[in-house]
């Protein structure tokens, strides 16, 4: 209130200073002499004396500086013949009621389909598709009996510590043996972080022959080339198979969850204070459930007593070469690839990784990566059409 207050104070100042003005203009003081005593421009000066002539009293409120028509704005009329010809073809879209108003008012400057799509899209007469994230489907799922055949991964639901801050456990099975390889609580589910955790697995734990996962982040992305991920693609580099269960099919990852549900009940009720007390948490329900816990699945048995860890050693990323396919690239920052001057987006989630390309047709390649082939794409529309199933083709050898 006592902003307005002030506001419409200081609005009656300055009509009543410029009534004074224009009072003692008419008086018969000269307007130079005038404007010095107020403080005004003679420009300003001249520009309040001409709107009092043309004006009368309105002149002694300022006049918006907004222009009477836009340079661009649609004449009203035409906007309302765009909305009666949409009125009386409601499924016509843009293109088809823009061509009538040039066939029925050729005495109009006809506007752009866009300006009357935006008519349209103003007055609530667009019919908007709803936007679609591509869906992840998953893989064939195996169903084995040795250690280190597959493990299985996923994040434990968040929870909130004592100190108000959110953990996410990153969990680590062995589908065979049900030995929990991994409980380790992260401030989020970041990719980064994954990624220091499964290598300090694999060189204590050696490497697996395939890992199972959800179709969340970190271990997929949806709107990625076959949903992959960059610690999706650092596994297959690693020669490491994945397997995705079904969105919304969590029993098929029944082992795991079932771990779960015991790593809840034993360790989040009640939650520790601090990360670090977490952890004590987790390993000691790590060395209680591998070693001291029998498993009725297990005949009653330890999953300590059954596994032993992978004779596949973790020596980095082995060197990949395509020997044969025509060229050997590889994928830029931005997820592309280029030859021959052109630009073929792959996808993000490939970068710094070296794809193998291979003539088939005339201007149509092939691309793969590792034993896969991903896709094919042509120079002219440059974009990769993926095939069927990423995870079946193997590498043509011929």
């Amino acid at each position: 209130m006592e902003g307005t207050r002030y506001a419409m104070a200081r609005e009656c100042n300055k009509t009543d200073e410029k009534l004074r003005f224009v009072a003692r203009y008419l008086d018969g003081e000269k307007i130079a002499g005038l404007c010095r005593e107020f403080g005004i421009s003679r420009v300003t000066g001249h520009k309040i004396i001409d709107r009092y002539k043309d004006c009368g009293m309105e002149a002694f409120t300022d006049r918006s500086r907004r222009p009477f028509r836009l340079a661009n704005q649609l004449p009203f009329q035409v906007e309302n013949l765009i909305l009666q010809v949409k009125k009386e073809f409601p499924h016509w879209g843009a293109p088809k009621i823009r061509e009538r108003l040039m066939t029925h008012f050729p005495g109009i400057t006809a506007p752009a389909k866009s300006t009357v799509h935006a008519v349209l899209d103003r007055h609530e007469l667009v019919r908007k598709k709803r936007k679609r994230h591509p869906r992840l489907n998953g893989t064939a799922l195996s169903n084995v009996t040795e250690p280190n055949y597959l493990w299985c991964t996923d994040y434990k639901g968040e929870f909130m510590l004592g100190n108000k801050r959110y953990c996410y456990p990153l969990t680590v099975t062995d589908y065979s043996t049900r030995f929990l390889i991994c409980c380790e609580g992260l401030e989020s589910t970041q990719e980064a972080m994954a990624f220091t955790v499964f290598e300090r697995l694999f060189k204590e734990y050696g490497l697996p022959i395939g890992i199972r996962s959800d179709n969340g982040v970190p271990f997929a992305s949806p709107m990625a080339i076959y949903g992959l991920s960059k610690l999706a693609v650092w596994w297959l580099r690693l020669g490491i198979h994945i397997e995705r269960i079904q969105p919304g099919n969590p029993q098929q990852n029944g082992r795991h969850e079932r771990m779960h549900l015991t790593l809840k009940q034993a360790t989040t009720k009640p939650p520790a204070r601090t990360f670090l007390q977490q952890q004590d948490k987790f390993e000691d329900f790590i060395h209680e459930y591998n070693y001291e816990r029998p498993h009725q699945a297990l005949e009653m048995k330890r999953p300590g007593d059954l596994y032993q860890t992978s004779t596949r050693e973790y020596r980095g990323l082995p060197d990949v070469e395509y020997p044969f396919h025509d060229k050997t690239i590889t994928v830029t920052a931005c997820g592309r690839i280029c030859i021959d001057r052109k630009k073929i987006h792959l996808s993000t989630v490939f970068a710094g990784q070296n794809v193998g390309v291979r003539q088939v047709e005339d201007r149509v390649w092939l691309v793969s990566f590792m034993d896969y082939d991903l896709g094919y794409f042509d120079l002219d529309s440059c974009k990769v059409e993926p095939l069927e199933n990423p995870f079946g083709p193997k590498v043509l050898t011929m």
